[in-house]
């Protein structure tokens, strides 16, 4: 068997005997060979083809993580952010409701209210059957609920606020409103109105009312005041004035001592003068006149208000 070749440059022909065994033998060799360097190639190439690939998902998958990352430490600062703010709200509420507390311990004593019925320093009792779960709040809904709690809270506290105001006006309009005896010790000698005077022997006005005691004795402050008038008065002796507002002031005489000056401030049973006899008097005793805009009235009704 021959194998012929013809040249593409010269147009000659070649030709391969076969007609032996080991030229097959060449023959399946080289065709072997020839086509292990094909498959080798084709392996090479579809490797190098494939391997590009691959660089990229991983870089890509890189990024993503990065991404997710960067997203997570995002969230962890957004929530860090929310918790500090409704930190910041629930410190302002606390503090509310710390006054609140304080108000209203201050307006039990005041109003003189048992501590057993309103007990600022627990928590005030609740209950109420068990119901179904209605899930959680979100954190809008939340937002929304610490804001109407804080509106309520600053509500509250300005009506007790107005509640104390207009209970230290009752306690002072208490404090500053005659009531009482001008005396510790003695006795009711003289009424207000027309007498006949005891020195004189006429028929007069009696201005104020008469307490009979014993010479030295302390005179008291029947509320809560300043000393106006600390000094001598025609007829009346040693003698003390007392304003209280509200137009009304007080007036103490015949006292063998006066032991406050103008301008002291005093308080209800506050001593200011001892019992004497000084002025137009028969004995020692205190002479009592409430005025009322600079004119006298009846004392009684303030005397008979402790009662």
């Amino acid at each position: 068997m021959n194998i012929i070749f013809l040249s593409s440059s010269n147009g000659i022909l070649c030709s391969i005997g076969l007609c032996r065994k080991r030229h097959y033998l060449a023959l399946l060799l080289g065709v072997g060979l020839l086509a292990g360097v094909f498959g080798y190639g084709g392996y090479r190439l579809a490797k190098n083809d494939a391997t590009p690939d691959l660089p990229t998902e991983v870089a890509e998958w890189k990024q993503a993580l990065h991404d997710q990352r960067e997203e997570l430490e995002q969230l962890k600062q957004e929530s860090q952010a929310t918790i500090e703010a409704l930190s910041s709200r629930l410190g302002l509420m606390q503090a509310h409701v710390n006054r609140i507390d304080a108000l209203g311990q201050k307006l039990i004593q005041m109003a003189k209210i048992d501590k057993g019925e309103f007990d600022f320093s627990r928590m005030p009792a609740v209950g109420g059957p068990e119901s179904q779960p209605q899930g959680d709040l979100s954190e809008s809904e939340l937002r929304a609920a610490i804001d109407r709690l804080s509106a309520s809270l600053e509500d509250r506290e300005n009506q007790l606020t107005v509640l104390e105001s207009l209970l230290m006006n009752r306690n002072l309009q208490a404090e500053v409103q005659p009531r009482g005896r001008p005396i510790v010790t003695g006795w009711l000698s003289s009424y207000y109105g027309m007498r006949t005077h005891p020195i004189s022997g006429k028929r007069e006005m009696h201005k104020g009312i008469d307490f009979a005691s014993k010479l030295g004795k302390p005179v008291v402050a029947v509320a809560k005041g300043v000393v106006t008038f600390a000094g001598e008065k025609s007829g009346y002796g040693k003698v003390v004035d007392i304003k209280h507002g509200n137009g009304i002031t007080t007036r103490y005489a015949h006292n063998s001592k006066l032991l406050v000056s103008v301008g002291d401030t005093v308080e209800k049973g506050f001593q200011i003068a001892e019992v004497g006899t000084s002025g137009r008097s028969t004995g020692p005793h205190v002479h009592f006149e409430v005025l009322k805009n600079g004119r006298q009235v009846n004392p009684i009704k303030f005397i008979r208000a402790s009662r």
